[in-house]
């Protein structure tokens, strides 16, 4: 957890800018395959993408209906008439000179983002959803200066790449955090981003700036890059926040620039002047056509919608009485989710709210638990929706107790769920509970015969004797015993000889 910036006498004012590479089989202007992870250097390239001479890109329509379904998940509204343009600088990982993005015409603006920030629902304002193309990738080489060098990747050129710009509405590193996790929790549901920082499928540039409380107008801002994580995001902003305050303090000037992220170190290095828009010398790309995007259009993608996060939450607390602790957790990741209802669709023993409790609990806990420990995802889970479901319904009819249920789970995870169902393991080793009333009287009787003075206890008025007299009952039975039958014959047969 970064340490938040402090200051009495100045506030923070943030915006970030995320980019979110599009899960198309092929990349944004030709046909060359996406899929560039682990790929040779340069396999993945044509004339399209590298720029040749005379070759004309043409539009991948996929990438664009990912884009208006993102910008309809965030409330944006959709223009009916857009357009690509040309973004003109010069960067060894660009091999056009320029790069085809979207300038003032994008294909979606003024949406908005709600987190939970500080027990407060939190409104970000999102300023536009575009779409562009990515660039290569530069990698440096070498240790000594003397002997560095770098090298381009032209795989990634071309890949399509959303970028979804906020407004300058977040006051604190933790809540540009959680805007993050929100964003790419939705990205994830909508499938259209693996949602993956660690692999650059997901990148995020943050914009911070400090000014005197109750100023209104916005300080100057610099630009951070450089993040791979949400704990860098955080940590990077409060770091940028309290190096701005100390030199408005000191009375330094703040100068509009980019810095880089160093995760070892922990701060932030100036990398470059920060360029304006027209430094870009953006116009109209003459090699497209504009998109003109009907309301059918629109609609056609909105049927498409699945039901998002909060939407989600808000259901699983609604109709499976779940706390919003528990929905929060199962709502964050859609496997995990479906998984969780499908557990409960398949469960057959009792109300419905029960049987939701109950799987909330074994998912969250017991089976997650496990995953954990393993480093699986829900994903690949050996124990299926459908078997969790039979052993809680084994559970709930009283064969099993939840503690015997916590081995066979543990079987199950290890052997596979196609080794054996939860029910043949039950039947395979004989683990059920004794429920056998008079079976279980012997038990009671031998008990209470081999303890007279816990039963004179309990009868002397000492009720925390009936615990120890039913642990007894427990041991006796190697933990087989139905607790509740136990119970009630120890209550009663005390109850006789008083």
């Amino acid at each position: 957890m970064a340490i938040a910036p402090t200051s009495v006498d100045y506030e923070i004012v943030i915006g970030l800018e995320v980019h979110a590479q599009l899960l198309t089989a092929s990349k944004m202007f030709c046909r060359c395959s996406a899929d560039y992870a682990g790929a040779p250097p340069n396999t993945h390239c044509c004339p399209v993408c590298m720029g040749y001479p005379g070759v004309l890109p043409v539009i991948n329509a996929l990438a664009v209906d990912d884009t208006i379904m993102t910008a309809l998940a965030l409330n944006c509204s959709i223009p009916e008439f857009s357009k690509f343009d040309r973004k003109n600088y010069f960067y060894p990982d660009l091999p056009k000179g320029y790069q085809i993005s979207q300038y003032d015409i994008p294909l979606s603006r003024d949406g908005y983002l709600t987190v939970r920030y500080l027990d407060q629902d939190r409104r970000i304002g999102i300023h536009r959803v575009h779409l562009e193309e990515d660039t290569g990738r530069h990698l440096d080489r070498g240790e000594a200066s003397s002997e560095r060098y770098s090298l381009i990747d032209l795989n990634r050129a071309g890949v399509p790449l959303m970028e979804i710009v906020s407004e300058p509405d977040m006051s604190a590193p933790e809540e540009a955090r959680l805007y993050m996790e929100k964003l790419r929790t939705i990205l994830v549901y909508l499938g259209v981003n693996s949602g993956k920082m660690e692999d650059g499928a997901l990148r995020c540039d943050a914009n911070v700036s400090v000014r005197p409380h109750g100023q209104t107008e916005l300080g100057v801002k610099t630009e951070i890059k450089n993040m791979n994580s949400f704990r860098a995001v955080e940590r990077a902003l409060a770091f940028e926040a309290q190096r701005q305050i100390n030199a408005l303090r000191a009375g330094e000037v703040i100068h509009q620039e980019t810095r880089g992220w160093i995760e070892e170190r922990g701060i932030t290095v100036s990398q470059r002047t920060k360029e304006f828009a027209h430094d870009y010398r953006y116009f109209p790309e003459p090699d497209l056509p504009p998109l003109t995007i009907s309301r059918e259009w629109v609609e056609r993608v909105r049927a498409r919608l699945p039901e998002l996060p909060d939407a989600k939450r808000q259901r699983f607390e609604r109709e499976y009485d779940l706390s919003t602790q528990d929905a929060e957790a199962l709502t964050a990741e859609r496997p995990l989710a479906t998984y969780y209802e499908a557990v409960v669709t398949a469960t057959t023993s009792g109300e419905l709210r029960a049987r939701a409790k109950t799987a909330a609990n074994w998912v969250l806990s017991e089976l997650k638990g496990l995953l954990n420990s393993g480093g699986l995802d829900i994903a690949a889970s050996p124990v299926s929706s459908g078997g969790l479901a039979e052993l809680l319904d084994l559970i709930a009819q009283g064969e099993i107790s939840g503690k015997q249920g916590k081995e066979v789970l543990e079987q199950v995870f290890i052997n596979g769920q196609g080794s054996a169902s939860p029910a043949a393991i039950v039947a395979r080793e004989g683990i059920s509970q004794l429920s056998d009333a008079s079976e279980l009287a012997r038990a009671v009787d031998l008990v209470l015969a081999q303890n007279p003075k816990a039963v004179a206890d309990y009868h002397a008025g000492k009720s925390n004797t009936l615990g120890f007299l039913i642990g007894q009952v427990m041991r006796l039975t190697k933990g087989r015993a139905r607790p509740d039958v136990v119970n009630e014959l120890v209550s009663g047969k005390l109850g006789a000889s008083s």
